[in-house]
């Protein structure tokens, strides 16, 4: 089997590019929406990356609600979601497909309780540290609700946002470890289905103090 580095699918996966991703350990991924409230704000994108590089982004019609192939990867226990900000995608797809995502890994959560010595805990920020690349970030904000005219430059965008996950993850974990944060980020990570369900509920600001 030949597979392209980068695909476009519509709805949900190839059924190669879901034998592919099936198989790793694994995998990084995004979302492209047209705004924060997942009530209101439909997912329009979602990329995908495996160790090997093989990238693909999966275009998601208005109104859409199953995927099944991108639902199966999403529930499986064999492989770990990476994402920058879990909290907003796993509550895009469980709004979206009622998926219950797991196991997850947060690059943003283990960030801000690795790189103590920084305020700066943005993707773009963390894979210039890191990976020693910039990401061009010009098309984060535009809309991704015209999915069938997406430019060249909105899919290279979506697509970087995956591309440093994987290695970005290691290099966080490694500095968990030597720094003995690496048990409570675990911890973090196991409570991000509890604040998805709470924000789907309107309930985001139940942990603060108010007098």
């Amino acid at each position: 089997m030949s597979l392209n580095k980068f695909q476009v699918c519509e709805g949900d996966l190839s059924l190669d590019m879901f034998n592919q991703y099936q198989k790793a350990d694994c995998l990084a991924l995004d979302t492209e929406t047209m705004g924060l409230i997942p009530q209101r704000d439909r997912l329009c994108l979602v990329q995908i990356c495996d160790r090997e590089g093989y990238v693909t982004a999966i275009r998601i019609g208005k109104g859409q609600t199953t995927a099944p192939l991108l639902t199966k990867l999403l529930e499986s226990e064999k492989i770990t979601k990476i994402f920058h900000y879990a909290r907003f995608d796993v509550a895009q797809f469980k709004h979206t497909f009622g998926v219950e995502t797991a196991p997850i890994f947060c690059t943003k959560i283990a960030s801000k309780i690795a790189r103590t010595y920084t305020q700066s805990h943005g993707l773009k920020s963390l894979v210039q540290e890191l990976e020693g690349v910039e990401l061009d970030k010009k098309a984060q904000s535009s809309d991704w609700g015209n999915v069938n005219s997406l430019s060249s430059e909105q899919l290279s965008y979506a697509a970087n946002d995956v591309r440093y996950l994987i290695p970005v993850r290691e290099k966080l974990i490694s500095m968990l470890q030597r720094e003995g944060r690496w048990e409570l980020t675990e911890r973090c990570f196991s409570a991000i289905s509890l604040f998805v369900d709470l924000d789907l509920m309107y309930y985001s600001n139940v942990f603060e103090h108010q007098a």
